[in-house]
């Protein structure tokens, strides 16, 4: 197996990661089924997807629908090959005490997003239709908007998230990896939250674990701020600069069965940032000092995908052998010459054109 051959592209053009927040979504993980026929399978669906995406989204065209495909570490040496992306690798578990951050299986990922859940049903509908026979489902989970872009904890969420170019230079790769060139990593958990015991708590008390105020949306001073607050933890400072993430949480529940939950995805440039931010959540910045909203949130996953880009699943085809292994780094000159990964986050299997991302 190897990476495909791009060396004819003229653009690295990324997937739509830092498309506008959308109402509705659904986060796919899925496993890939053992056997080089349903690899073929795969690989023979990635460069479909865009014409899949575009029958459907069609049907709406204000609808804002988008799709971004990751693929797990396991996955992307089975597909592709040794060509791979620098800092791809399984999620890395994280215990301390009684928090555990759990690794896994995933093996492909997709999220869906649009202003309307039909629609997402309706993509990922037809994508499962096409890969079925390839994979299993390791988990699904549709998201929604609650309120004021609340989480069901009762907090704005997402507040930090960089606008514009910022939010492009912070999720999409450049020349620090020419052969991935508009790549983006992406961190998944999916959280429970005891809410008998978060609503048990006084407003103050949830403030000071969250590090804002509840109604405003206004970040604490600094003055009364608790180290340990989930805001002052996912800080992170190198050399001056404050390194970002894109978070397009979601919440999900299940009221009749007490589910209630916060779907969280980081989209990153590197997924140093977000594992130095979990690593200070569930470790502590000192260790010990840790998130107090672990006593009240537990992930039941976590995986590390890549989101290669649009041009990337473009010129998938079959397998052409040995011959084609270091592909990818053959067109890594061109790419790095020619890419411009600040375009914009929505692409040929992207969002409305002419949005502009997280504004």
């Amino acid at each position: 197996m190897s990476a495909p051959n791009t060396s004819n592209s003229s653009r690295a053009v990324p997937q739509p990661v830092a498309a506008p927040l959308t109402r509705a979504a659904i986060f796919l993980t899925l496993k890939m089924n053992a056997g080089a026929d349903h690899r073929d399978s795969i690989r023979a669906f990635c460069p479909d997807l865009s014409a899949i995406f575009r029958a459907v989204e069609f049907r709406d065209l204000e609808a804002g629908l988008s799709c971004v495909m990751g693929f797990g570490s396991e996955a992307w040496d089975q597909l592709f090959g040794p060509a791979r992306p620098a800092e791809l690798h399984a999620f890395r578990e994280i215990r301390a005490g009684a928090r555990h951050a759990v690794s896994t299986t995933g093996d492909l990922f997709f999220h869906i997003r649009a202003k309307r859940m039909d629609l997402c049903f309706e993509l990922a509908t037809q994508i499962m239709e096409r890969i079925e026979s390839a994979v299993s489902t390791v988990d699904e989970v549709q998201g929604f908007r609650y309120f004021d872009d609340r989480d069901l904890l009762g907090f704005v969420d997402g507040t930090e998230n960089p606008r514009g170019d910022a939010a492009v230079n912070a999720v999409l790769i450049g020349n620090e990896d020419a052969a991935f060139v508009g790549g983006s990593y992406v961190i998944v958990q999916k959280y429970l939250h005891d809410l008998d015991a978060w609503n048990g708590l006084s407003t103050e008390a949830q403030e000071r674990i969250i590090g804002r105020k509840k109604l405003s949306d206004i970040e604490l001073d600094d003055s009364v701020k608790p180290t340990s607050a989930h805001s002052a933890l996912t800080t992170i400072v190198e050399n001056g600069e404050e390194k970002k993430i894109l978070r397009d949480n979601m919440p999900f529940g299940r009221a009749g069965h007490g589910e209630f939950g916060t779907y969280f995805i980081g989209y990153s440039r590197s997924p140093r940032i977000t594992e130095q931010m979990l690593e200070n959540m569930f470790i502590g910045r000192p260790p010990g000092n840790y998130d107090r909203l672990l006593d009240f949130s537990r992930p039941l996953t976590g995986c590390l995908f890549f989101a290669p880009s649009a041009t990337f699943l473009d010129s998938v085809g079959e397998d052409p052998g040995p011959s084609g292994a270091s592909s990818a780094e053959s067109a890594a000159s061109e790419l790095t010459e020619s890419s411009d990964p600040k375009n914009n986050g929505s692409l040929n299997i992207g969002s409305l054109k002419g949005d502009t991302p997280h504004e």
